[in-house]
């Protein structure tokens, strides 16, 4: 009972330093969109980065795609409201990104790569904040502009993507330090294994319904019969 306080003291003391290492995290992913070489670099060998930021960049990313399929403003929207899905929109930027660090991980391990599954999952993750930086004020522009003021949208919106995918780029290289070549080879690949997983899960759970039907339609035979 001694040590109680003691350790309750210490507790509260490293729940203080993680809230502020992963607060520098986040801090630090506005640094990184402008300076991405060192950036990535520092996520990697100085653990500037860790997964709880990561974690919060990715579900970040998550809500405003959300969001912005969602409150565009209807001029620019052409989605059927009553029909949106807000489990296949989640999934949406789930699945391609997690797909994108398995098949990452999974490739770059037999071609030499130097990263792990987690400096992956990090890079990858810290790579998406300009779309949350584009997002957000594309789609509050999107319900005040008119439709001859498109392309201001359209040049967020593609900037943002552009950005990202060209952090992503920089972070499979520098992850697993590759040269350009390797990295523009690597992202090919990973590209293609992504379509083929992509692929195969979609051939898997087409044959899964059609074994389910075939069952059902005997088991239906036998009871009504």
């Amino acid at each position: 009972m001694d040590f109680a306080p003691g350790y309750g003291l210490t507790f509260r003391h490293r729940e203080r330093l993680t809230v502020k290492k992963v607060l520098r995290s986040l801090l630090y992913s506005l640094f990184l969109i402008v300076h991405p070489n060192d950036a990535f670099w520092d996520l990697k060998y100085e653990r500037r980065g860790n997964v709880p930021a990561a974690t919060i960049i990715l579900c970040l990313v998550v809500i405003v795609y959300v969001l912005t399929r969602q409150f565009t403003g209807f001029i620019f929207n052409p989605i059927d409201l009553t029909k949106l899905n807000i489990a296949v929109e989640v999934l949406s930027v789930l699945v391609p990104f997690f797909l994108w660090c398995v098949v990452n991980w999974a490739l770059t391990t037999l071609m030499g790569g130097k990263g792990t599954f987690k400096e992956i999952y990090v890079a990858s993750a810290f790579a998406l904040t300009p779309l949350v930086l584009t997002l957000v004020p594309a789609t509050i522009a999107s319900n005040f502009l008119i439709l001859e003021e498109g392309p201001f949208i359209a040049v967020l919106i593609v900037g943002g993507v552009l950005w990202s995918l060209l952090l992503l780029f920089i972070a499979t290289m520098v992850t697993h330090e590759y040269d350009t070549g390797q990295t523009l080879l690597t992202c090919v690949l990973i590209i293609a294994g992504m379509t083929a997983v992509l692929f195969l899960a979609v051939l898997f759970f087409s044959l899964l319904n059609q074994a389910y039907v075939f069952v059902h339609s005997i088991y239906r035979e036998l009871v009504f019969r």
